[in-house]
Parts: C-alpha cells; structure tokens; sequence
C-alpha cells in the first residue's frame, strides 16, 4: 500500500538507506538545518519504508529511511524524539535507490562523483542502460554520461572534485588528456596557481607542447593519442555504452561493451541503422537527374 498520511516516527528506529548515494554531510550546514528546524520544525516530511523482523520477544519493527537523511540528521541535533514520515510499502533495492537519487539530485546535494556512483550502481546492481537511468532520475542521456565518464579519472582527482577544490568543467578538461600521468600533472598546476577553468584549457594546450619535448614526432603521437580519445567519446555518445578504441598503425581494435540482450540489439540497432543511412544516401546520389544534397 502506498500511503500519503504522515506519521511521526521516533528517530531511533529510522535506520539510514544503505544505497544512499551520498556520503558526506556538510556540519556546518546540518547545524544550521536544525536551527531552523528548532525555530519551525521540518517542512518536508521523510519518506521511509518498513521493515519487520523476529526476535526473541516477538516482531520489532524498524524504518528503512528512503529520503530525507540530512532532515534526520539535524533533527537529532535539534533534540527531536520523533520526526514527520511518510511511509511507503513493498519497495525494491532499485527504487530505493531511485529515490534517494531523484531527491539529492533535484536538491542539488550531491557531488558530482557521488552522482556519477549513483547513477552507475543503478547500471551495475539492476542492470539497466544510460538511457534508462536517465529516464528515471529525469536527466539527458548525455548528462548521464558525462557523469559516468569522471569516473574514470583518477581517485585523487575525483576526491579534489569531491572535496569541491576543482570544478566539474576543471574535470572535464582533465578527463581529455590522455594518461593517469598527464591529467595528475595537470591537477597539480590548477591546484597551484589556482586556475579558472579557460586558464586550465590553455594550461592543458601548453601541457601537451611541454610534454612533447619538442619533438615533432611526439607532439604528432600526442596529438593521436587525443584525437583516439575524442573518437572514444563520439561513439560511446552514439552507441550508449563504453568503448575502447586501441590502434597501432594503420591497424586497431574497438571494443565495444554491453551487459545485457537488450543492450546488445540496442547496440546493434544503431549500428545497422547508421550504416542503411549512409547506403541510402549514396543511392540517391547515384539517380540520374537527382540534385539532392549528400549527407553523411
């Protein structure tokens, strides 16, 4: 039964949402909440979910919280006994992770990696595509891939993002360099001097010239090396997935990921799709007396 009556609930027995994507409060903040809440009480209710279990003297009941961890933090700062709830039934591990995502993010309480983990434990753990978590949290699938992507940088990197020392546009320039090397280089002189984010895309230039020693030949395979990665990017934006593209010469591999039947004829739809596109475009460019524009 899914209710819409608010319950005052004792805050001992709400236990935190072990999927909560995130992971770190703010304490100056939390005690500012509960002056607030001291001064007006909580506006929102919490939203919980029940939970009974056996035990020796019978059945002792407990809250799994789904949203509202920050309220219930301050409010027992605050000395509240009980908070206002309310309770939902028969929710999966999938929408209690939805939930609290959903939440934070339309708050704005995450960061930005604490939204990237969310959104890729609800891949990972549920098996589900970018396109459906977007769906879900009510994103672009872009936006939910730009996530993931910080990901990949390194954990340093991602804890001065967390740690709010960088921004996420510092971040993405990092994340276009090629190798965990180059992109810590490039952490330490925004670090440093303290750059804005059109200061670190000139460092990043200047940090490419730097490390081709001159060179014209390494300049050439740096240069490679991003434009590979650029490549990376475009077809994990078509394709929906993950790719690797590795090449040696004129000779390479893509590899590309899925981890589910659907993904893979999602994958496979696209591809066949993009390549009837171009094969009809060259037939019509072949009609005798057609004037239309070629498109690829």
């Amino acid at each position: 039964m899914q209710s819409s009556s608010i319950f005052y609930l004792e805050t001992s027995k709400i236990k935190p949402n072990p999927l909560q994507p995130r992971r770190e409060f703010d304490q100056t903040s939390l005690e500012e909440l509960a002056n607030s809440i001291k001064e007006y009480g909580i506006l929102e209710p919490l939203i919980v979910t029940r939970s009974e279990k056996e035990t020796q003297v019978g059945r002792d009941v407990e809250y799994q919280l789904l949203a509202g961890e920050r309220r219930l933090m301050a409010a027992k700062i605050a000395g509240l006994s009980t908070v206002p709830t309310i309770i939902k039934d028969n929710i999966e591990d999938q929408e209690k992770l939805e939930i609290a995502l959903v939440e934070n993010i339309q708050r704005e309480d995450l960061n930005p990696i604490e939204k990237a983990k969310g959104f890729a434990n609800l891949m990972d753990k549920f098996g589900l595509s970018q396109r459906e978590v977007a769906f879900r949290v009510g994103k672009s699938r872009e936006a939910v891939a730009n996530a993931l992507r910080l990901l990949q940088l390194p954990s340093e990197i991602q804890r001065a993002l967390e740690e709010k020392k960088i921004t996420e546009g510092h971040a993405r320039i990092i994340l276009s360099l090629p190798g965990s090397d180059k992109q810590r280089m490039l952490l330490g002189r925004i670090l440093s001097y303290n750059l804005t984010v059109r200061q670190t895309e000139i460092t990043a230039k200047e940090l490419i010239r730097e490390t081709s020693f001159s060179s014209p030949t390494n300049e050439f395979v740096f240069g490679a090396e991003l434009e590979l990665k650029e490549i990376e990017n475009k077809l994990e934006e078509t394709l929906n997935t993950k790719v690797m593209l590795r090449k040696k010469g004129a000779k390479g591999v893509i590899a590309i990921n899925f981890s589910t039947q659907e993904e893979l004829e999602n994958i496979i739809r696209t591809i066949t799709q993009n390549s009837e596109l171009k094969t009809q475009n060259f037939e019509e460019k072949d009609k005798p007396g057609q004037t239309q524009p070629f498109i690829v």
